[in-house]
């Protein structure tokens, strides 16, 4: 295997092929998560008889390692080569998967070890994402950051669009063992497109204390001019976000007179907003500066939380076909806008951490985005009971313009260039 450092800015077909052989990697790894987060919850009705609660509980189960894990993550990262270590989360994931179908087949699985498996799971998740900017930003030239993060993204897009849809219909195969057999096949198909990467040069065993080097990621957020708006805008954005998410299934039906399909429909435009925001990046690129890339995102989320609130204003079914056409052209802009942004701060932020901090930024940054979601789906539920649906939409709307007005005042939405990211004076 040859190794990293030969692959530079002028070797654009080595570049191609690593990028290549990691976005079919991340493909197969997010279509895995995304197929086993939407059939965990259907065999545990189905097949476990579970309740509300606990299905709730087994969605707790599957997002604590995000606020668990990411920071610890991060210095494992940093410390360590990472083409191995997430070499051996796809590994974890698979076992759990292998595990689980056992379980089933000899009908020994319950509650609690579905539980305890989708933990494994998301752990593989958790180290994979923060594992993964890292190796990126180690192997490509910052030349080519924003065309491998966008193929990355566009990857992902098509996992989050494809990933639940299939393994729904899946699920009603065999009480989902085809989806869970699925997955098991993509993650050993992401561990072997992980193994055709270049290895990385050995990493100097640090002697620093653990706890010390998960400061220095935070410290480095909380003091970079740019990074610190970023990080502070992505929290505001996901807590906003959840909780809208918290109530919209049953503001829609109840309230808007969807069906279920009509709510799926729904997500799958946000998925497939998301789709065309990756592809259409490379356009986008071309004919905004670095800093509007940045803020579209924003704009874009804004622009979606006015037009959901405004639903609330509908008299019923007489507006049912414009009402349908405001949450459905809401949902693809909270796809299309927000993945540009994804991959516009992705690189930035590789460009601007240094190489031993990439890992535990990446962390930090994971840490404050997937801990703002349990904190917006509680604030759904509070709202919801203490003050209605409504004004659910109404905190939702305010959270997403308060978003956009943290980053349109940083530095971030002035730079010129994602290099310009480098300088002091911007």
């Amino acid at each position: 295997m040859p190794d990293a450092s030969r692959f530079t800015a002028r070797d654009a077909s080595s570049i191609d092929s690593l990028v290549t052989s990691l976005s079919r990697a991340n493909l197969a790894a997010q279509f895995s998560e995304q197929m086993t987060l939407a059939v965990i919850p259907i065999v545990a009705v189905m097949a476990l008889h579970a309740s509300a609660q606990q299905t709730a509980s087994l969605q707790a189960a599957t997002t604590l390692p995000f606020l668990l894990l990411s920071l610890p993550a991060g210095v494992l990262a940093d410390r360590y080569r990472r083409k191995p270590l997430m070499i051996g989360t796809e590994w974890l994931r698979a076992a759990a998967l292998l595990l689980l179908f056992v379980l089933f087949q000899l009908q020994w699985l319950t509650l609690s070890a579905l539980g305890l498996l989708g933990f494994a799971m998301a752990t593989g998740t958790v180290v994979f994402g923060a594992a993964a900017p890292s190796l990126v930003a180690t192997l490509v030239a910052p030349a080519h950051l924003l065309t491998a993060n966008r193929r990355l993204e566009t990857a992902r897009s098509i996992a989050f669009t494809a990933g639940p849809a299939i393994g729904g219909v899946l699920a009603g195969v065999a009480s989902g063992m085809f989806a869970f057999a699925a997955a098991f096949a993509l993650s050993l198909a992401s561990a072997f497109w992980l193994s055709r990467l270049p290895n990385e040069v050995a990493r100097t065993r640090s002697r620093r204390h653990f706890v010390a080097e998960l400061g220095e990621g935070i410290r480095f957020i909380a003091t970079n001019i740019h990074l610190r708006p970023i990080v502070a805008t992505a929290f505001v954005f996901n807590t906003s976000w959840y909780l809208l998410l918290a109530i919209f299934a049953y503001y829609a039906i109840d309230s808007l007179g969807f069906s279920a399909q009509a709510v799926g429909i729904a997500l799958g435009v946000y998925g497939f907003g998301m789709v065309c925001g990756a592809m259409g990046y490379a356009r986008l690129a071309q004919r905004l500066r670095f800093g509007r890339q940045i803020l579209l995102g924003p704009v874009s989320a804004a622009l979606a939380a006015v037009a959901m609130a405004s639903t609330a204003l509908s008299s019923g079914a007489s507006e049912a076909v414009g009402v349908h056409a405001v949450v459905f052209t809401a949902f693809f802009l909270f796809g299309f806008g927000p993945i540009v942004w994804t991959i516009s701060t992705t690189s930035l932020r590789q460009v601007v951490t240094p190489g031993q901090l990439v890992a535990r930024v990446s962390a930090a940054t994971m840490t404050a985005t997937f801990g703002a979601r349990p904190l917006g789906a509680f604030l759904g539920a509070w709202i919801a009971s203490a003050f209605g649906v409504k004004a659910c939409l109404i905190a939702m709307a305010a959270g997403f313009l308060l978003q956009l007005a943290i980053i349109a005042r940083s530095r971030a939405a002035r730079l010129d260039s994602l290099g310009d990211g480098q300088r002091p004076d911007l």
